[in-house]
């Protein structure tokens, strides 16, 4: 027999934040009142090894002891606990589903729910829920726990001061209480934010009540998110999947606890629907109904939208950057090539990490679908791309990504109208016949790249005022302007690696017992890379190094040594010979095949890059024409040794310096007039 209860327990952590202080304070008032006459409250028993405290006991001591910076202990304490885990309230899971769904009933009743009897709630629940669509199954499942359970809602959504703000509460402990498939999906607020504008942007090109779509099983987090910008007398329509399944039915709890009443779309077991009229479909993937969609699930849920959409209707995609934007092959690379066959892909557009609060590693990509023009030939149709990989989403940013994703809606007199900040158009036949990745940065100039003609003279001043080679036969090659489109495209390294023009050999970790200060093969590392003038020398043996690192490989001539953190650093082994330790790596560039790469162009490019920029698969680097390979080379091998001579008189000028200052300051030294002296005096010489 279940037993009734609306006993609450705390954690130690829960007590810290009920009492508004750090942690370590609770164990220091437990530690120093153990001996007075209040001691702190026993605790009331231990689940794996965790403490639980009564709730009642913990505001009754707070209160009488005056500790803590929350006079509203005792009021606020049932958003701080949790119910005792009595009966049908062992299962967490059970518990959660059940208050999501009494705060729902308590919002569509508009009364308490603590004065009912089970069987009393279980009619309110029919009344509200007919169908079983959201929440009467979860209250059943209670048995006779649910009066207490409803009593313990009650409190919570007097202490959250709402019963919206109660269930927000309850979905933010979805980290720690095991709820995997809507941690695994949770995305960020900036995250939200985009997505969340730009539907409601689009929403607002259409001159018609707004209606927003969720086809995913168990997406609420974009939709909450769109419902919290409209005011409750605004006149919205939500739809939301009607899949079967607990992730499902908790975001028909989420949207009717905070008064958007869902209505269905009727989705098949192959995921297709229909939507009529005017609509703005959103949509994450993966979605908490299905945390392990693969690529190939992703696609085909992103095709099922496609099918259904008319010029009317707009679609928002976040999904994974190895899905939206990078290189695919097979199967899921013919699927995804067929969405943009469709002419609905509008903008795409590559972000930053960190917007997957579980993988913040992850990058995400938006896709933007539309009005496909059929009136527009294929071979013209063009598609929005923008790359935002290390822009993080401020405010500023999110309003001028929208205002270009708003404009690749348009035709081609409204998009030449804008001022595009991050997109850039690609003909859509350019995309579908590249073999890599659907995004990649623009190209990079230097910072200081002149128009031909201009550089050329500045080129020929410099030569002429530094002299550089004058007196020898090693003459720096005169230059002059270039035809335009001279030299191939930038590629990315992905794209570089995948045709076989750039190889990527990791780095080792070498134990500090194993270097030295002097002798054997040069170490190259992260700081080598930050500050090669200066970094103290690193040696490690041959054999220290075969003995104890029997994986490792040395680097060859030419090889580009690079690392990502704390900034992107490159430098250009031109000896070989080294080990590179981790996290420093090398790009190898096929000496019988370049691709137009020259080591020294490689290392600047990485070291122009922005700081901020770590995803160095995606680093453009800048290619030369192949009858300019060799002089460029050639001419950077010179400027390189004019630079190494300039550093070292400067050396020498500074010990000159240095010499002088101290002598005469001294009295080891005299000056003299130079004009007035002829040499050493007879007989001292």
């Amino acid at each position: 027999m279940d037993t009734v209860t609306t006993t609450m327990r705390m954690t130690l952590s829960d007590v810290a934040s009920l009492a508004q202080v750090q942690r370590p304070v609770v164990s220091m008032w437990r530690r120093r009142s153990s001996a007075g006459p209040l001691p702190f409250p026993v605790p009331a028993e231990t689940v794996n090894g965790v403490e639980l405290f009564d709730a009642d006991e913990v505001t009754a001591w707070l209160q009488a002891t005056g500790r803590g910076n929350n006079p509203e202990a005792r009021n606020d304490v049932a958003v701080h606990a949790k119910p005792a885990a009595n009966g049908s309230l062992k299962d967490g899971r059970k518990t959660f589903d059940g208050l999501t769904a009494l705060l729902a009933l308590k919002v569509i009743t508009g009364q308490a729910l603590g004065n009912r009897s089970a069987s009393g709630l279980l009619d309110e629940a029919d009344e509200a829920d007919p169908d079983d669509l959201f929440l009467y199954s979860e209250l059943e499942a209670l048995g006779s726990a649910l009066p207490g359970l409803a009593s313990f809602a009650d409190r919570l959504v007097d202490s959250a001061y709402s019963a919206p703000a109660a269930f927000e509460k309850l979905l933010t402990h979805r980290f720690k209480e095991g709820l995997r498939e809507h941690a695994d999906t949770a995305l960020t607020a900036a995250a939200l934010s985009l997505v969340s504008a730009a539907a409601i942007e689009l929403a607002a090109t259409l001159e018609s009540r707004p209606v927003f779509v969720d086809a995913t099983p168990g997406g609420s987090d974009v939709m909450l998110s769109i419902a919290q910008e409209f005011s409750e007398s605004e006149s919205v329509t939500f739809l939301a999947a009607d899949h079967d399944g607990g992730a499902s039915r908790l975001a028909r709890r989420r949207l009717a606890v905070h008064g958007r009443d869902s209505g269905p779309v009727k989705v098949d077991g192959k995921g297709a629907f229909a939507v009529t009229g005017p609509a703005i479909h959103v949509a994450q993937y993966p979605a908490p109904g299905e945390p392990g969609l693969n690529t190939k699930g992703i696609l085909s849920g992103i095709e099922n939208i496609v099918l259904q959409m008319d010029d009317f209707q707009r679609a928002v995609v976040m999904a994974p950057a190895r899905v939206l934007t990078d290189a695919l092959a097979g199967e899921a690379d013919n699927i995804r090539a067929d969405l943009l066959r469709s002419g609905r892909v509008r903008a795409i557009i590559r972000l930053t990490p960190g917007l997957l609060r579980a993988k913040p590693r992850e990058p995400q990509a938006l896709w933007v679908l539309g009005p496909s023009f059929a009136n527009v030939p294929i071979a013209d149709r063009w598609t929005m791309v923008a790359d935002l990989s290390t822009s993080p989403l401020t405010v500023d940013v999110i309003q001028d990504l929208i205002s270009d994703i708003v404009a690749s809606m348009g035709n081609s007199a409204t998009i030449r109208a804008h001022s595009f900040r991050f997109a850039r158009l690609v003909q859509t036949r350019i995309l579908l016949a590249g073999a890599g990745a659907l995004v990649s940065g623009p190209a990079k100039r230097s910072p200081t790249a002149a128009p031909g003609a201009e550089a050329a003279l500045r080129v020929d001043e410099l030569v002429r005022a530094l002299a550089i080679g004058a007196g020898s036969d090693n003459r720096l090659v005169g230059v002059q302007p270039a035809p335009a489109y001279s030299s191939p495209a930038p590629a990315s390294v992905r794209e570089l690696m995948g045709s076989g023009h750039l190889k990527y050999v990791k780095g080792i970790r070498v134990k500090e017992q194993h270097t030295n200060r002097s002798a054997g093969s040069r170490i190259l590392g992260r700081e080598e890379l930050l500050d090669p003038d200066n970094a103290p020398p690193r040696f490690i043996t041959l054999l220290e190094f075969a003995a104890n690192y029997p994986a490792g490989r040395l680097t060859e001539p030419a090889d580009v040594v690079f690392c990502t953190s704390p900034r992107p650093a490159a430098i250009v082994d031109a000896e070989g010979g080294a080990v590179v330790v981790f996290p420093a790596r090398i790009l190898r560039i096929d000496q019988g095949d370049p691709g137009g790469l020259v080591p020294d162009v490689v290392a600047r490019d990485i070291n122009n890059l922005n700081p901020a920029d770590k995803t160095w698969r995606g680093w453009e680097l800048r290619r030369t024409g192949e009858a300019q390979r060799q002089p460029l080379t050639d001419a950077l091998h010179l400027l390189q040794h004019e630079q190494s001579q300039a550093r070292e008189r400067l050396k020498q000028l500074e010990e000159l310096a240095t010499l002088i200052t101290d002598g005469v300051a001294g009295g080891s030294l005299t000056l003299t007039d130079p004009s007035t002296h002829a040499g050493p005096e007879e007989g001292t010489a």
